[in-house]
């Protein structure tokens, strides 16, 4: 794995590994899911939303492909201002493929992560800052060791403004050469997307204590200053 650049100030570690292995059996994952209120003095708050107190909640969506879903969702449950984050498939063509059939490269498929957000607390050009700092969206259809079209970098953008927003924020990386690379970052509309499997649910978050979680997850979140 490779040291990967940042738009701030810390390098990352690559999201996943080809090999996975098998998936040990998890909880419900919808239980004790939380979004902590936002802090301006902490990191994961964003700083461009002020918080209102008592203004109703708003949602949006975002779909975000960049490596391992493990490790996508790891990182943005954890930002104020987002509500859920599931793991999941989408920009393939058949319906309802399994893990196995997305992994074997053949589907089309991203491994994604779907995000619920509040724009009130937090903003989707603020999303996109974190999935550009997540992973390296240099390397096409590739993250680290994980090598296929499935591991994908990629927004899936559900309205004009998002595609505007991830054009713009694409732009700027590449103007300020951030990367020594060329972004090649898959921008596109949305299309249907696929929950994944019950045991693909926060797998971080249910899972800390299992290997691959210590090995890649957990120093990718504290590298970024994230509770690990």
């Amino acid at each position: 794995m490779k040291t990967l650049l940042t738009l701030c100030t810390a390098g990352l570690l690559s999201a996943c590994a080809t090999d996975k292995p098998p998936t040990p059996a998890a909880p419900d994952s919808t239980a004790g899911k939380t979004s902590p209120r936002p802090d301006t003095t902490n990191p994961r708050a964003d700083p461009t939303v002020q918080d209102q107190p008592g203004k109703q909640q708003s949602k949006e969506l975002a779909t975000f492909g960049a490596g391992c879903f493990w490790c996508i969702e790891a990182v943005l449950e954890q930002l104020d201002g987002v509500i859920d984050v599931t793991s999941g498939y989408m920009g393939g063509s058949i319906d309802n493929p399994t893990y196995r059939q997305v992994c074997e490269g053949t589907t089309g498929h991203a491994e994604v992560v779907q995000v619920e957000f509040d724009p009130n607390k937090i903003s989707y050009s603020s999303l996109l800052k974190w999935f550009f700092k997540l992973h390296d969206p240099t390397t096409l259809n590739r993250q680290g060791a994980d090598v296929g079209t499935q591991y994908r970098s990629v927004v899936f953008y559900h309205s004009e403004e998002q595609q505007t927003a991830a054009l713009h924020s694409k732009k700027i990386i590449e103007e300020a050469k951030v990367f020594a690379d060329p972004i090649v970052t898959e921008i596109s509309p949305a299309t249907k997307y696929y929950l994944g499997e019950a045991d693909h649910q926060d797998f971080y978050r249910l899972n800390k204590n299992y290997g691959y979680c210590r090995a890649i997850i957990a120093p990718k979140l504290d590298k970024l200053g994230l509770d690990k």
